[in-house]
């Protein structure tokens, strides 16, 4: 593979498989959902505020952090489920590991999502009142 020539053939391909990936993880990942449904009400928030470019780029990174870190998840309990199908302590701390990484991409993704949007809500809820 090290003296493998470029291929922009290859590397279309390579575009489809990480696609396939992905719509693996939005079909069978249930988490992923719950992923999908706060990336839709952040963006959506975003719409409706008018965040500025640099809270748009918060949000997107925090949006794709916390997605590649669902699919490296899914990829790491799918593997070590299928090295060893038995159950094992160091098979559930692997992927307790995995999973603890995405609740912490998540958690901040939540905090930045408080810093940028409750500020937004607070003007909102005052203009009403």
């Amino acid at each position: 593979m090290k003296n493998e020539k470029f291929s922009i053939r290859k590397r279309i391909k390579s575009f489809g498989y990480a696609f396939a990936g992905i719509k693996v993880m939005l079909r069978e990942e249930h988490n992923a959902r719950i992923h999908v449904v706060a990336a839709v009400v952040a963006v959506a928030l975003g719409l409706l505020f008018g965040i500025t470019p640099g809270e748009w780029t918060a949000v997107v990174i925090v949006i794709a952090m916390v997605f590649a870190a669902e699919a490296v998840n899914s990829a790491i309990e799918r593997t070590a489920d299928f090295v060893k199908a038995e159950r094992d302590d160091r098979k559930r701390d692997i992927k307790d590991l995995a999973a603890g990484a995405v609740l912490l991409c998540a958690i901040g993704a939540a905090v930045v999502g408080i810093i940028i949007f409750l500020p937004y809500l607070i003007s909102f809820i005052n203009s009403l009142l």
